[in-house]
């Protein structure tokens, strides 16, 4: 048993790691062969000399994004699961405002930007309200999915004991939904940092988004290679820290799967 664990921890590491070897050997292969500018693709050592060189104001700029997008996406969780728990309890609630809610979901995220700018200005609140809007979704469907999904016999089996409405929901809905609502912050992890680089674009001073749309305008492609790769690692954070607490908190589901 140990034997297989370690084998299957070794395997996350070593594929990922393999591929990862694997595309920086082919990327410097393929500029180092053609002779590729470095305005068009700039080689992987020219990007990681590019941020040593510069980096107190990369990390300036990648905190800032952070924070926007760690703050949306908190606000969004917050507020779409407590919105999911109104629709499990009242329907008419549910049915009046739920196509609304499709309706932000579908409307593009780079439409609403430059109201909330207007709105808000250009500071980081602005982000932040963008990061949250396009991580609300998925947490007040999961919810929702999560918490009305409840086995009958086990709902009749509280009753029988008199639980009360708070007793059902801590003993029962809430265990029930996690699974649900682990997987939806999953999915929010990397749309935060897509929000928060969204509203960087329409109207910044600061941040990834305004490092690489000002980086476009010289065509410094380095800079923006640099800075897109940073955004990318603050979405694997925030999705690899939701994963380890999940593994602590639905400890119940990796036993199913055993």
């Amino acid at each position: 048993m140990y034997k297989k664990d370690f084998k299957r921890r070794l395997d996350k590491v070593f594929y990922p790691l393999a591929f990862f070897i694997a595309i920086i050997f082919f990327w410097l292969f393929f500029v180092n062969i053609l002779h590729t500018p470095e305005y068009i693709l700039p080689s992987p050592l020219q990007i990681l000399n590019d941020l040593f060189s510069n980096f107190s104001i990369y990390l300036n700029h990648t905190s800032i994004t952070f924070f926007e997008a760690i703050m949306g996406y908190l606000l969004a969780n917050i507020i779409g699961f407590a919105i999911a728990v109104v629709f499990t309890y009242s329907k008419s609630f549910e049915k009046g405002l739920y196509p609304y809610a499709i309706a932000l979901k579908t409307t593009p995220i780079i439409a609403i930007a430059p109201i909330l700018i207007i709105w808000f200005g250009t500071g980081m609140l602005s982000k932040i309200i963008t990061a949250a809007i396009i991580c609300f979704f998925p947490i007040l469907v999961n919810s929702v999915k999560g918490l009305s999904s409840i086995d009958e016999s086990h709902l009749d089996l509280f009753k029988s004991f008199s639980a009360n409405k708070f007793q059902i929901f801590t003993k029962l809905r809430l265990p029930n939904a996690l699974p649900f609502i682990f997987s939806a912050l999953k999915i929010s992890a990397g749309l935060a940092v897509v929000g928060a680089i969204v509203g960087e674009f329409v109207g910044a001073k600061a941040g990834l988004g305004f490092l690489i749309l000002t980086s476009s305008y010289y065509l410094d492609t380095t800079k923006m290679f640099t800075a897109v790769i940073l955004s990318a690692i603050l979405g694997m954070i925030i999705f690899y820290s939701v994963s380890f607490l999940e593994k602590r908190i639905v400890f119940w589901q990796k036993r199913r799967m055993h």
